[in-house]
């Protein structure tokens, strides 16, 4: 019997593809050694990068460490984090605006001075009707709250006579500061215009 004719053809082009591929990666590799002379758009680069990238591929079965905590962590989507931002927010503004309080809750807790500076402008007063004020109320009484006049039944900072007077202000005159200069205030408007003119009639009989 005689033997069956080899293929030489097909022997033939498997050499020279084999050989075609060994020269692409050396080629490749003498370019990145030598600082070369191939651009990475070239044919023979393309042809040895796909190589490189192929066999730089991890095999189907090889899963890293991370990636297995990848696929175990659960998705957060966006509206989940805009939520948790609203509330960490609404919680911020809410601890910083802190419990209401109104403006002579504020005041009462400061010199009785301070508190009738600040209430000049709410009865058209300047500031500096401050000083005929402090004087009249120096000598009446030394601006305490609970000053009681022993003769009369004159009470608090401005002596109302009688004290229950400055209930038209507030149930709390005869223990709030803001209360009772409001009340004074009034009182020194309604009968002499101001507190300069309630000083100087005071400095002439002696009492206003």
């Amino acid at each position: 019997m005689h033997a069956a004719p080899r293929d030489h053809s097909t022997a033939r082009r498997a050499v020279k593809t084999a050989t075609i591929t060994g020269g692409l990666a050396s080629l490749a590799t003498a370019a990145v050694v030598g600082g070369g002379v191939l651009s990475a758009g070239s044919p023979v680069m393309d042809a040895a990068g796909d190589l490189a990238a192929a066999a730089s591929k991890p095999s189907p079965t090889s899963v890293t460490a991370d990636e297995l905590a990848a696929r175990n962590r659960v998705p957060v989507s966006r509206s989940d984090r805009r939520d948790s931002v609203d509330r960490d927010k609404a919680q911020t503004l809410t601890l910083a605006a802190g419990p209401a309080v109104t403006g002579s809750e504020n005041l009462s807790d400061e010199d009785p001075r301070v508190i009738a500076r600040a209430l000049l402008a709410e009865f058209g007063y300047s500031a500096d009707q401050f000083s005929c004020l402090d004087s009249l109320w120096s000598s009446e009484s030394g601006w305490r709250v609970t000053a009681d006049n022993p003769n009369s039944s004159a009470y608090g900072i401005p002596q109302a006579l009688p004290g229950s007077k400055m209930s038209s202000e507030g149930a709390d005159w005869a223990t709030n500061p803001v209360t009772q200069i409001r009340w004074g205030l009034g009182y020194i408007q309604d009968r002499y215009g101001s507190p300069c003119g309630a000083w100087s009639f005071k400095q002439g009989r002696g009492w206003y």
